[in-house]
C-alpha cells in the first residue's frame, strides 16, 4: 500500500515540471524568431515593392512626345514608370543603356549607337516615318525635288534631314554635286529672307499660318519619293529586356492608348498636354504641331507604333551610304518585333480606328 500512495503522488510533479519544460521551450522558440526577425536586412523585406522604371525623352516636353506624356498623365503606365526629359544628350543612347532604361530617341542615333556595340533594342517606334522635310517658299514655284538642282539647300551637318535628303536625290537619280549645300541655314528665317531657296527641316517646326509674318509654303516629303525609315522608336537597355519584359510589353500598351488619347479629341488632349509639371506649353502651337505630326504616327492602314523590317534596312542601306557607320551588328539582335504583335494580339482593340478622325 504505501508504495502505491508514493506512486500517486509523484505523477502530478511530474506534469507540473514537464509543463514548465515546455512553456521555457516555447518561450526560447519566441525569442529566437523574433531575433531571426530584427536581423533581416531591410533589403529583404522590402523586395516586393515594384522599382520604378525610367523613361526618357530625347528632347523637350512638347507634341512630338505627347503620347508619352499622355500615357504618364493619364494613368495607362501600370508599371511604376517615371518620365523625364533629357535633351540635347549625344550620348542618350549610351545613358539609356547604362541606367537599365526606357527611351525615345530618333532611329538613326539608336542604330549608330547599337552598330557602336551599345546594349540595347528597338521595340517600337513613335513616327513610322521621317519628321525631315523639305520647305521652299510657295512663290519660288519649287515643288519637287527635281525642282531643288543648282538651288541652295539649307541644312545641318550630319542631321537626319541631311541624310535622309541626300539619300532621297540619289535614289531619283539627281545630281548632288550641282546642288549648292549651305550648313547652319535651316531655319525658316534664312528661307524668308532669301539667304537660301529651300530648306532641310523638321516637319514640326514650320511656322504656323496664323501668324502675321507668314509666308505661303511648299512641302517635299521624302516618304512620298519612296523613302520610309522609322523616325523616332523606343528602346531599352538589354538588361531591362531581359529581367523584366513585362514592364516592355506594359509600357508599350500605355503608349499606344497615350497616342489614341492624344489625337482622338484635341478639346480633351490639349489641356492635358499644354500643363506638364513646371512646364507651360502654348496650346494652339501644340495643336498646330501634334496636326503636322499626326501622319508620322499613324501613316495610311498603319498601327501605332507598328515598324517594319523594310523601314530598318532602308535606314541601315541609308548610314552606309552616308559613311556614317558600318553594320557590325545584324538588325536581328538590335531590333524586336514580338512585343508588339503580343500586344496587339491580346489586345485587338488598340488597332481598331475608330477613335481616329481627321477633323479632330
Amino acid at each position: 500500500m504505501p508504495r502505491t500512495q508514493s506512486r500517486r503522488r509523484a505523477r502530478p510533479r511530474g506534469k507540473w515540471y514537464l509543463g514548465i519544460g515546455l512553456a521555457v521551450v516555447a518561450s526560447v522558440g519566441i525569442v529566437l524568431l523574433l531575433l531571426r526577425s530584427d536581423a533581416t536586412p531591410p533589403q529583404a523585406r522590402t523586395a516586393s515593392r515594384p522599382v520604378a522604371v525610367k523613361f526618357v525623352l530625347d528632347g523637350p516636353y512638347g507634341a512630338r512626345f505627347a503620347g508619352e506624356l499622355a500615357a504618364s498623365r493619364q494613368g495607362y503606365f501600370s508599371s511604376r514608370v517615371e518620365l523625364a526629359a533629357q535633351p540635347e544628350d549625344p550620348n542618350f543612347v549610351q545613358a539609356i543603356a547604362r541606367q537599365h532604361a526606357i527611351g525615345v530617341t530618333s532611329g538613326q542615333k539608336f542604330l549608330l549607337a547599337s552598330w557602336r556595340g551599345v546594349p540595347v533594342t528597338a521595340f517600337a517606334a513613335s513616327f513610322l516615318d521621317t519628321w525631315a522635310a523639305i520647305f521652299t517658299l510657295e512663290s519660288s514655284g519649287l515643288r519637287r525635288p527635281a525642282d531643288l538642282v543648282g538651288k541652295r539647300i539649307g541644312y545641318r551637318r550630319a542631321s537626319e534631314g541631311d541624310v535622309v535628303f541626300d539619300a532621297m536625290m540619289a535614289q531619283l537619280g539627281l545630281p548632288r554635286s550641282q546642288m549648292a549645300k549651305v550648313p547652319d541655314r535651316d531655319g525658316f528665317e534664312a528661307l524668308r529672307t532669301g539667304e537660301v531657296d529651300a530648306i532641310i527641316a523638321a516637319i514640326d517646326e514650320q511656322p504656323d499660318p496664323s501668324k502675321p509674318t507668314f509666308a505661303k509654303l511648299n512641302v517635299i516629303k521624302p516618304q512620298d519619293y519612296g523613302i520610309h525609315v522609322p523616325g523616332l522608336v523606343y528602346f531599352a537597355s538589354n538588361e531591362l529586356i531581359h529581367d523584366q519584359p513585362s514592364v516592355i510589353a506594359d509600357v508599350l500598351q500605355g503608349l499606344i492608348r497615350g497616342w489614341h488619347f492624344t489625337y482622338s479629341d484635341y478639346a480633351r488632349s490639349v489641356p492635358v498636354l499644354a500643363g506638364v509639371g513646371s512646364v507651360e506649353l502654348n496650346a494652339e502651337r501644340l495643336r498646330f504641331e501634334l496636326q503636322q505630326l499626326r501622319p508620322l504616327v499613324l501613316p495610311t492602314g498603319g498601327r501605332i507604333g507598328d515598324y517594319d523590317e523594310s523601314r530598318w534596312r532602308t535606314l541601315r542601306d541609308i548610314l552606309i551610304f552616308s559613311k556614317l557607320g558600318e553594320d557590325d551588328v545584324p538588325l536581328a539582335q538590335t531590333v524586336n518585333y514580338q512585343f508588339l504583335r503580343d500586344v496587339y494580339r491580346h489586345s485587338p482593340e488598340l488597332a481598331s480606328p475608330g477613335a481616329w478622325s481627321a477633323e479632330k
